[in-house]
C-alpha cells in the first residue's frame, strides 16, 4: 500500500549548506573568473536561493575571502606535512615541491584562486596571498635554517625562492596539460636540490 504522504524534506545543517556553497562559488570562479560569476550562479550551483547564499554571505567578496582563505590553510597545512614527513632533506624537499603540484590539480583545494584568482589588486585578497606566501617561505626557511649555518633572514629569501620556484612551475605545467606529474615533480626537486645541497649541514650527520 502506498503512502499518500510525500517524503519530509532532508534538512541540510548550516555547516553543510556553507560547504555546499564554497563548492559551488569555487566552480563558478575558477570557470568564470570573479567578475563574470553571478550570485545566482552560484545559489543555483549550490541548490540554494539567493536569500540562502545571502544568509551565509553577505556579498559576493565575502564568499570569495571565504574560499581564499581556505585555499591558503590548506596549502600551508600540507606543507607542514611534508616537511614533518621525514627527516632526509632530500625527499623533504621533494615533499614539498609536490605539495604545489598535487593542490593545483585539486579542484577542491582552491589553491587556483590563491595564486591565478582575477581579484589580486583587491586589497584583502593582496593581504592573504602575501600573507600565504610570506608563511610557506617561513616554513621552509625553517627548516633550511635548523639544517645548515645560514642565518635565519638568509633562510627565509631561500625559503621564498624555493616555494616560488614550485608554484611558477605547478602553474606552468597544468597550463600545458599537466601530463607526467611524477617527471615534472623529478625534475624540479633535482634542480632545487643541487642548489640547496651546496650549503654544508650545521650537522654533517643529517642528510
Amino acid at each position: 500500500m502506498t503512502s499518500n504522504f510525500a517524503d519530509p524534506p532532508v534538512r541540510v545543517s548550516r555547516e553543510e549548506r556553507r560547504a555546499a556553497l564554497l563548492a559551488a562559488a569555487r566552480d563558478a570562479f575558477v570557470i568564470h573568473g570573479y567578475h563574470a560569476a553571478s550570485m545566482e550562479e552560484i545559489a543555483d550551483r549550490s541548490g540554494a536561493s539567493k536569500p540562502v547564499l545571502y544568509q551565509h554571505f553577505e556579498s559576493k567578496l565575502e564568499l570569495y575571502l571565504a574560499l581564499l582563505d581556505q585555499g591558503c590553510a590548506t596549502l600551508l597545512e600540507r606543507i607542514k606535512a611534508a616537511l614533518s614527513s621525514t627527516t632526509d632533506n632530500r625527499q623533504r624537499l621533494r615533499a614539498t615541491i609536490s605539495v604545489y603540484f598535487d593542490l593545483i590539480e585539486e579542484p577542491a583545494s582552491g589553491i587556483k584562486l590563491v595564486y591565478s584568482g582575477d581579484l589580486i589588486n583587491e586589497p584583502a585578497v593582496r593581504f592573504r596571498v602575501t600573507k600565504a606566501e610570506h608563511d610557506c617561505a617561513e616554513l621552509v626557511g625553517s627548516v633550511i635554517a635548523q639544517n645548515t649555518p645560514i642565518p635565519s633572514e638568509q633562510a627565509l629569501i631561500l625559503g621564498a625562492a624555493l616555494t616560488g620556484l614550485a608554484q611558477n612551475a605547478a602553474q606552468r605545467w597544468i597550463e600545458q596539460g599537466g601530463s607526467n606529474k611524477e617527471l615534472a615533480t623529478r625534475l624540479l626537486a633535482t634542480l632545487a636540490w643541487r642548489g640547496i645541497s651546496s650549503f654544508p649541514l650545521a650537522n654533517p650527520n643529517l642528510d
